[in-house]
């Protein structure tokens, strides 16, 4: 179980699903939607997720995928939680920086590097996983 929530503690998710997927993504909308040079995430079945307390706010924009990206945010710290986008459909991309507990960030190690070709060149990509210059 993944357990998490924002900055200012307003917004509180829970996931009960096993993760999909684990990514770190260097695409211009995730490093703008952190204010770092990623994001990490991890994918998980919607069916197993829950906000358990507050009301996100929600942006949409369209990705450089092509795709539209839609955004679950505190509308008091600004927070970014998760993203849901139809590349991912039935799915939540979890921001694994809302994390409760070091367990899951363990857990939370990413497999694949995408849009590498927006890492800077000093920075080196991570041991083992597959790297991917768009999705």
């Amino acid at each position: 179980m993944i357990e998490g929530g924002c900055l200012c503690g307003a917004i509180r998710i829970k996931s009960t699903g096993e993760i999909q997927g684990k990514a770190l993504c260097h695409c211009l909308d995730c490093r703008k939607i952190t204010g770092s040079l990623f994001s990490t995430n991890v994918i998980v079945p919607a069916d197993g997720f829950s906000v358990t307390k507050g009301t996100p706010k929600q942006f949409a924009k369209t990705a450089e995928s092509g795709k539209t990206i839609t955004s679950s945010l505190c509308g008091d710290c600004g927070t970014t939680l998760w993203r849901e986008t139809e590349s991912y459909a039935g799915a939540k991309i979890l921001k694994v920086g809302a994390f409760d507990h070091l367990s899951a960030l363990e857990e939370a190690k990413p497999l694949v590097e995408l849009f590498t070709k927006n890492r800077p060149s000093w920075q080196q990509p991570i041991p083992g996983a597959d790297q991917k210059e768009t999705v």
